[in-house]
């Protein structure tokens, strides 16, 4: 089978199975998914939505949020992983954002970077959620089922992924591409125990030839 047989008939299988695929954080606007984002980093999407209402309620814009005490917002968050860092991030971004971009999250990639705890995945995100921009975020689900699958290929690291993915996926196909890889991994293809019983891409899936066959 060749890659772009593979890759076909993964985007089929998605495309017929899976038609609607969004992220599973809550936001009502721009600014609430960037700091919804931030504090998803190594912590559940079901995690960070018990956490962000009361945060909105508090910190209902960049602005509030830019006034803040770290600690104060540190009380919001504690319960996500690496608090601390993601108290000093979010206060940083609203700074950044407030001051910077006029309280408009930018739909650039690289400009999103500029702001505390936003990193490529974070801005490649934001970029594909809100703004629907050609980008793919590699999390840990994505470097994970794409490398099982066999999508990508010796890819070390999520910069390497990202660029093979996005080589070989149409770019009106990867946003939403993204949310397929990363749901199929949070509720399939999971890390220790893959449901390979219960997937429909076995087909074409390098893992699951090399272990189940």
């Amino acid at each position: 089978m060749t890659k772009k047989e593979r890759y076909k008939n993964v985007i089929n299988w998605f495309s017929e199975n899976m038609p609607v695929a969004e992220t599973e954080l809550e936001y009502n606007n721009p600014y609430e998914l960037l700091v919804a984002v931030i504090l998803s980093a190594q912590c559940t999407d079901k995690r960070v939505n018990l956490i962000t209402p009361d945060f909105f309620k508090r910190f209902p814009d960049a602005y509030a949020l830019a006034k803040a005490e770290i600690a104060e917002v540190f009380d919001y968050v504690k319960t996500c992983s690496y608090p601390n860092n993601k108290a000093k991030h979010l206060v940083g971004m609203a700074k950044v954002l407030t001051k910077e971009f006029n309280n408009k999250v930018p739909s650039d990639i690289k400009e999103l970077q500029k702001m505390p705890g936003v990193g490529r995945k974070t801005a490649n995100v934001i970029a594909s959620v809100i703004f629907n921009k050609p980008a793919m975020a590699v999390d840990t689900h994505v470097f994970r089922v794409s490398e099982r699958i066999g999508l990508t290929v010796n890819a070390k690291t999520p910069l390497a992924a990202e660029q093979q993915l996005v080589k070989n996926i149409t770019p009106d196909l990867l946003p939403v591409a993204h949310h397929w890889l990363i749901l199929h991994g949070r509720y399939i293809c999971l890390a220790r125990k893959p449901k390979c019983e219960k997937c429909g891409l076995t087909e074409w899936c390098k893992y699951y030839r090399k272990t189940k066959t």
